[in-house]
């Protein structure tokens, strides 16, 4: 097998593209694959009636009309009708030959077999796998010399070196096993070795699970959210923390639970959320005064309780995809970061201090959170009330280093604008530096690699997580 096939570590395998954050088997979901940094991308492949390929998971239309009883015209019409994604995978192979994506070919209409592999090699593909539930379409590869390595997907409750007999990478589909990762021992990779074969795993959107399977000899793991196969990792050089402005705001709405999710997914440390206080007391995270610019709904947040707000939409404004998206409570972040093991940077902003204090001790997650505000009475609040409050200080609101130390600040904060030499003077005197930077200019994050704050805040963590891997070596 060709050497691509035994990487150092499992190649991310965007199953059906990055699917929790696009519509699955769309161009979007498997852009944003491109930059989560998949390897490669998981596409449904099924047969037009007139013999074109569609990228598509089902057999039916959500109407019930059948992919393969349609031409690839009538089925791009009934795609626009019915707001579904069917894209030729002639479309999915030219955007990955522009990203450089591998294709792993997941053939739904064995008769697509062949025409997959020719499509494939027609667009000059080098790195893909063709797999397919049904194992005659290994067989058929096989017999047609095809250059790429044949996969069998094995559903749960067969013998999957029976059911794969022959074809190069067995994939276990066991995501619906409570622990799948219990039957991945020695003694089923000493027969994979045995036999010669590799192997995929399910997809999997578990941090517990998945926090084991990165560290096994396979060959990928798919991924709904391809991120969380290779969370990020600081150099050796500079062990460097990273804030996420309002979440991952380039992929998800911001301050929502997809935007989270989607940090914490990817292994960066911290979420940096706003808070707010809706009329009937409860503390939720939103950026705005006004529920205008983010939400389907108009007026003040602050004159709603939080019964009006459950159904206000907060995604749809940002994409189509996340139409539904509610403003959430401070407590669901709290409870989301537990299953990452995250942590937040908290902004209040009109809301009350000890309230929110209040939850997060009651959370158990004071040592996972750190404050700031405009409002300075809310941090001498939080600083009277707990001498365990992580407080952050933004250097431009104080005359000196010395005076912010009257907070007892763990964090001080400095943007661009300020003289970054004092950087230094933080690690002496024992505090924590930030660096804030929302922008996305690659001069910026070498300027800011040059004075290494111990953490960045940013509004695109993705593109500095990208330089930072072109600029550190990978055995960093």
């Amino acid at each position: 097998m060709s050497d691509w096939l035994s990487p150092k570590r499992p190649y991310s395998i965007a199953h059906r593209g990055a699917s929790a954050y696009a519509a699955d088997c769309s161009l979007a979901a498997y852009e944003k694959a491109a930059r989560l940094g998949a390897d490669m991308w998981e596409v449904d492949i099924r047969s037009a009636a007139c013999g074109t390929l569609i990228t598509y998971h089902d057999a039916a239309f959500p109407d019930g009309q059948r992919l393969s009883s349609l031409t690839a015209a009538q089925i791009a019409e009934e795609a626009r009708a019915q707001a579904v994604p069917a894209v030729p995978f002639a479309e999915v192979l030219a955007l990955a030959v522009e990203k450089g994506a591998g294709i792993y070919a997941d053939i739904k209409d064995t008769h697509a077999t062949l025409p997959t592999l020719e499509a494939l090699k027609s667009h000059g593909i080098e790195k893909a796998i063709l797999g397919a539930f049904d194992p005659r379409a290994a067989r058929m590869l096989q017999e047609a010399d095809s250059p790429y390595p044949r996969s069998v997907l094995v559903p749960v409750g067969v013998d999957p070196f029976e059911f794969a007999a022959g074809a190069d990478v067995i994939h276990l589909c066991w995501e619906h096993m409570e622990r799948p990762q219990d039957e991945l021992t020695p003694e089923f990779f000493a027969e994979v070795d045995r036999r010669g074969q590799k192997v995929v795993l399910w997809h999997e959107e578990d941090p517990d699970r998945m926090a084991v399977l990165r560290e096994l000899p396979v060959l990928g793991i798919c991924s709904d959210r391809p991120e969380l196969v290779h969370p990020f990792r600081p150099p050796v050089q500079w062990p460097v923390e990273v804030a996420c402005h309002r979440g991952a705001c380039e992929f998800a709405p911001e301050n929502t639970l997809s935007g989270a999710h989607c940090a914490f997914a990817a292994g960066f440390d911290y979420v940096e959320l706003d808070l707010r206080q809706t009329a009937d007391g409860h503390v939720v995270v939103f950026h705005d005064v006004d529920l205008d610019r983010c939400t389907t709904a108009r007026g003040a947040l602050s004159w709603r309780d939080l019964a009006s707000l459950k159904d206000v939409d907060a995604g749809s404004r940002y994409e189509s995809f996340y139409a539904g998206e509610r403003i959430p409570r401070f407590a669901a972040f709290l409870e989301l970061a537990k299953l990452y093991d995250g942590q937040f940077y908290v902004e209040l902003k009109t809301v009350d201090a000890a309230k929110v204090l209040a939850e997060v001790i009651r959370a158990d997650m004071l040592d996972r959170c750190f404050f700031w505000s405009y409002t300075m009475e809310h941090l001498r609040i939080l600083r009277a009330a707990s001498a365990e409050a992580r407080l952050m200080v933004r250097r431009q609101d104080v005359p000196s280093l010395e005076a912010a130390q009257a907070l007892s600040p763990e964090i001080i904060e400095y943007t661009m604008q300020d003289d970054l030499s004092e950087i230094a003077d933080c690690r002496r005197m024992g505090l924590r530096s930030m660096l804030a930077y929302m922008g996305r200019n690659r001069d910026m994050f070498y300027k800011i690699t040059e004075v290494r704050p111990d953490i960045v805040n940013l509004h695109f963590p993705f593109l500095f997580r990208d330089y930072l891997n072109q600029t550190f070596s990978r055995d960093d």
